[in-house]
């Protein structure tokens, strides 16, 4: 008995590697190669396909399809109808196959809103979050907020998901941040000394 759960209505070929906890909902085809990790969740209709990496703690909504090339690290959000893209110059004729296709990286605990369509061959930093319906074309920092199309930074935001404003303080959790070159980096609390 597998130690996670598969809805009867999907499909899981062969070599695919799931880990425990995760839950496969209505729909769902996971093809040959994928590898899943412990306490994620695929809504209806998600497709996850060959040779993709996804790290633990992934919550992928309804209608997502996940192509090869794609990376998301532990905790990734994938917001309804989200689209990931692998091929910046598709042609039905032509098909490159994988060697054609272009990375895109999700990092730890990025959120990515519905109906977002990321572009291949970037990546998005850390805890950053990409707006509904936004189109992301170039690289996104960590804990950025970002919006539009296509896409531009609008603010920062918390791990805990909260906007921060230009102290980049935490009105919600506390945690304080400081501008880096890849984005806010967390403050670590000094230690009293006695």
């Amino acid at each position: 008995m597998p130690e996670y759960f598969v809805h009867e209505s999907s499909y899981i070929d062969p070599q695919v590697t799931i880990g425990a906890n995760t839950k496969i909902w209505h729909f769902c085809h996971i093809q040959s190669g994928a590898v899943i990790g412990e306490n994620c969740s695929f809504g209806q209709n998600v497709n996850v396909s060959s040779n993709v990496k996804i790290g633990n703690g992934v919550k992928v909504q309804n209608n997502v399809s996940i192509y090869e090339g794609v990376e998301l690290q532990d905790y990734v959000f994938c917001g309804p109808s989200m689209v990931f893209t692998n091929d910046l110059t598709p042609r039905a004729k032509y098909p490159k196959g994988s060697i054609g296709y272009k990375k895109t990286l999700v990092k730890t605990g990025a959120s990515i809103g519905a109906n977002a369509t990321i572009v291949c061959g970037h990546t998005i930093g850390s805890w950053a979050l990409v707006g509904s319906g936004a189109v992301v074309t170039k690289d996104v920092p960590d804990h950025a907020l970002v919006a539009g199309v296509p896409a531009k930074q609008i603010g920062w935001v918390c791990e805990c998901g909260a906007v921060l404003d230009n102290s980049l303080v935490c009105p919600t959790c506390g945690r304080k941040y400081q501008q880096e070159s890849c984005g806010l980096i967390e403050v670590q609390p000094q230690q009293e000394s006695f």
